[in-house]
C-alpha cells in the first residue's frame, strides 16, 4: 500500500545485493512510495548478486562502486543527480563486512589488517559517502542520510566480533556529520539500531541464529523484520521526520530496553535442568 510519502524525491540506494538485503526491501518501499532511485554496490556484487534483477524491477539505474574509493563515490553523486534530473533527497547506507568475521578470528586475535578494512567498509565509507556528498552540494536542504546499525555498538554480543567496533564508529559519525550537515544544509543524519536480521551479511556472524532466537524472546513485540525496517526507513525519508537528526533509533521491537523476558528466563530455567 503506497502513502505517496516520497512523491517527487530521488534517492540513492548503497547495498542491495539480494532478496535478503534490507536495502532491497528499502529500494522496493521507496518506489512504491512514489521515489525515483538509483542502486549502488561493488562491481563484484553487481556481477555475483542480483541487483540488476532489482534495477529492471524498479527502472533504477545501477552504479557500481566501491564505497571505500572517493571517486566513485564522487562519481555515484554525480551520475544520480543527472540520471534522476536533480539533487538527492535521501541516502542509504547498507553495507557491511568484516574479514575478521568470514575468517571466524575472534576478537582477542584479530588480524589488524583485516580489521582496518572491517571499519573502512563498514563506517568509514559512511564518512566518505556524506563527504562526498556535501563537497559536490549533491543533497536538497531537508535531505535525509541512513545507516544500519546494530545495538552490539553499546552493547557486548558474542559473536559481533569487529562489526561492534565498526557500528559505534558509524554512530559516531552520523552524530557528528549530522550536527556539521544539519547546521549549514538542513540534511538530517541516522542510523537505525536494527533487529537481528537473517541477510547474506547477517549469517556470517558467529552464532546469528542463537542472537535472533534470543533477541526474539526477550522482545515484546518480537524482532523487526527487514520489512518492517524498509517502512521506518521510508519514514525517516520523508518529510514526517524533518527534525529528527543525529539519533541512533532503535528498531528493535522493544529489545534495547529489556533486561530479562519471562520467555528468555524460562528458557534459562529450561536449560538448566
Amino acid at each position: 500500500m503506497s502513502n505517496n510519502l516520497l512523491a517527487g524525491k530521488r534517492g540513492i540506494i548503497f547495498g542491495a545485493l539480494n532478496e535478503m538485503s534490507i536495502a532491497w526491501k528499502v529500494a522496493e518501499r521507496a518506489v512504491e512510495e512514489g521515489a525515483k532511485i538509483t542502486l549502488s554496490n561493488t562491481p563484484l556484487a553487481v556481477r555475483m548478486g542480483t541487483t540488476n534483477e532489482l534495477g529492471g524491477k524498479l527502472n533504477a539505474p545501477i552504479i557500481p562502486a566501491d564505497a571505500t574509493n572517493v571517486e566513485d563515490l564522487k562519481t555515484v553523486f554525480e551520475q544520480s543527480q543527472e540520471l534522476l534530473d536533480g539533487k538527492i533527497d535521501f541516502v542509504l547506507h547498507s553495507i557491511g563486512m568484516s574479514p575478521n568475521v568470514r575468517k571466524k578470528r575472534t576478537y582477542d586475535d584479530l588480524d589488524y589488517g583485516m580489521l582496518n578494512t572491517t571499519l573502512d567498509v563498514s563506517a568509514i565509507s559512511f564518512h566518505k559517502m556524506i563527504q562526498a556528498a556535501k563537497k559536490l552540494d549533491a543533497i536538497n536542504e531537508g535531505g535525509s542520510i541512513l545507516a544500519l546499525s546494530y545495538i552490539a555498538a553499546q552493547r557486548t554480543m558474542v559473536g559481533y566480533n569487529d562489526m561492534a567496533d565498526a557500528k559505534s564508529l558509524l554512530e559516531s559519525i552520523a552524530r557528528s556529520f549530522g550536527y556539521i550537515y544539519g547546521r549549514e544544509k538542513g540534511v538530517r543524519i541516522n542510523t537505525i539500531s536494527q533487529s537481528p536480521t537473517i541477510t547474506t551479511a547477517g549469517s556470517g556472524v558467529k552464532g546469528m541464529e542463537n542472537l535472533y532466537d534470543f533477541a526474539e524472546r526477550m522482545s515484546p513485540v518480537g524482532n523487526a523484520s527487514a520489512d518492517d525496517c524498509a517502512n521506518y526507513c521510508i519514514v525517516m525519508f520523508s518529510d514526517l521526520t524533518k527534525k529528527v537528526t543525529m539519533q541512533n533509533l532503535f528498531h528493535d521491537g522493544g529489545f534495547s530496553s529489556m533486561g530479562m523476558s519471562a520467555a528468555a528466563m524460562q528458557q534459562f530455567i529450561d536449560g538448566k535442568k
